[in-house]
């Protein structure tokens, strides 16, 4: 007889099952609706990167936990708590570019479809 599966485990495999269905959205939608949706997405305090940031941290305090009682090698702790300040500092280098996605995503739909000018996105030095 299977064990049933705990409500946190389906819980996490469905909220993978809906981020893989908002990046298969996302993929699809017109450039406004998509800045928007990575404007939320970024948002630190109520977005998706923050979330996982947390859920990171907390990963990592359960790790030092179970590694201190000798149940998880310390090499796991040290890896969630690096992935943990990684995703912290990543977090902090998106945050300043979220107001310019959520103005981007505000944009009437006539102001948006008008063509942008393109802008290099490597500069090459000249020797």
């Amino acid at each position: 007889m299977s064990h049933p599966v705990p409500y946190p485990v389906r819980l996490a495999d469905e909220i993978t099952r809906q981020l893989g269905q908002l990046a298969d959205h996302l993929s699809q939608l017109p450039p406004p609706q998509a800045a928007q949706v990575i404007s939320r997405v970024l948002d630190p305090d109520n977005g998706v990167l923050g979330g996982i940031n947390h859920l990171v941290t907390v990963g990592s305090m359960f790790a030092k936990d179970q590694a201190e009682r000798g149940a998880l090698p310390p090499e796991v702790w040290l890896a969630l708590g690096r992935a943990s300040n990684e995703l912290h500092d990543v977090a902090l280098d998106l945050d300043e570019h979220t107001e310019t996605l959520r103005r981007v995503g505000a944009r009437p739909v006539a102001t948006a479809a008008k063509a942008p000018a393109p802008v290099p996105l490597v500069v090459r030095r000249r020797r």
